[in-house]
């Protein structure tokens, strides 16, 4: 689709990635009537090169990508991607909670804001998680994996054996990794729904949440993994591996591990290694570390649940996710920084 170019305007530009709204067009409405909105709709990354080489859209203070699936066609938002932003870009507001894709602390350097919208898909990663979570403790792939197979030996075995393995989460101890709004909600979940303990680790003890919700803070990983029976990774990829061979070897014997946040958090190898020799037990995994394909060696397991990277898939996470990166850029537009609802990068920014 050919893009447009901006009107003369005495309004600041802000560039729109990737399809129509669908659901906030009020609050779109108003966006129009603060900014110059321009449409990139969908291109490849040489064709988003060029055209900011070529200064195509003008000095733009803003982007807007209102889902995840749409307008990221051009690749990871890498240092060389990023040296091409006009200097006048001041925020870029993106859906979903991941940005292991963008280099956040690039577009500090360069002066842009980054805000995420991993408020709007809290409740659906959260929810999923419990789901993965479950299916660590009751078998549940092996019972489905059986039933799917139409066989009579298949099903028969399972209905047979699953009580050997299969667990109820109440009273077990529940480690998170990041005690985020999408790590907390987890917590709540598990204790108030699953009567189970909760213990967490984050690189920031969270001292008014943990005691909000009655988790246990540990100083360590390591200390977290020796302790509990499951384990729930919902904290942000960095560009380091969270649990690697090292990891598993502290682990607690026969825990459950789900994985909601990104697949490289993992080392899958040691993964395989640590369900081949019953370090781990069972594992959920919504991520995976070379998606979209996902290891055979994981997802042929009747221990291991695996999904399609859609923890947060949900229409309300959607609808959500338009909105927020609205707001944050309505914000910015009132307020500068302090308007932002959901900025990630303000600790590398510099402020003038």
């Amino acid at each position: 689709m050919a893009t447009s170019t901006s009107p003369p305007s005495t309004k600041p530009t802000i560039l729109h990635l990737g399809d129509d709204i669908r659901w906030n067009h009020e609050l779109y409405a108003e966006l129009g009537r603060k900014f110059n909105i321009i449409r990139t709709y969908s291109m490849g990354r040489d064709e988003f090169k060029a055209a900011l080489r070529e200064k195509r859209w003008g000095d733009f203070v803003g982007m807007y990508r209102p889902f995840w699936n749409t307008g990221g066609e051009m690749g990871d938002w890498d240092e060389e991607l990023i040296a091409l932003l006009p200097p006048s870009l001041k925020i870029f507001t993106s859906a979903g909670a991941g940005y292991d894709w963008v280099n956040t602390q690039a577009l500090a350097r360069h002066g842009t804001i980054y805000c995420n919208s991993a408020a709007a898909c809290t409740e659906s990663v959260a929810d999923a998680a419990i789901l993965l979570l479950l299916s660590c403790y009751r078998a549940i792939p092996w019972s489905f994996s059986a039933a799917r197979s139409c066989s009579a030996t298949e099903f028969t075995h399972a209905s047979q054996n699953i009580a050997s393995v299969s667990h109820n989460p109440l009273g077990q101890t529940l480690g998170i990794v990041g005690l985020g709004r999408i790590g907390a909600r987890i917590a709540e979940k598990a204790t108030r729904g699953f009567g189970m303990r909760v213990w967490y680790y984050d690189v920031v003890r969270m001292r008014e949440r943990e005691e909000g919700l009655g988790v246990v803070w540990c100083e360590s990983l390591g200390a977290l993994l020796g302790g509990c029976d499951g384990l729930v990774l919902a904290a942000p990829f960095s560009g380091e591996v969270v649990l690697g061979r090292g990891e598993f070897e502290v682990m607690k014997r026969g825990l459950r591990l789900v994985n909601v946040a990104r697949g490289k958090l993992v080392d899958e190898e040691a993964l395989v290694e640590a369900l081949d020799s019953g370090v781990v037990s069972a594992a959920g995994l919504d991520v995976h570390a070379n998606e979209p394909h996902v290891d055979p060696r994981l997802a042929r397991r009747d221990n291991v649940m695996v999904l399609s990277h859609t923890a947060g898939a949900s229409v309300e996470s959607h609808v959500g996710f338009e909105r927020l990166g609205m707001e944050n850029l309505l914000g910015w537009a009132e307020k500068g920084v302090e308007g932002c609802v959901s900025a990630v990068n303000l600790q590398w920014l510099e402020r003038g």
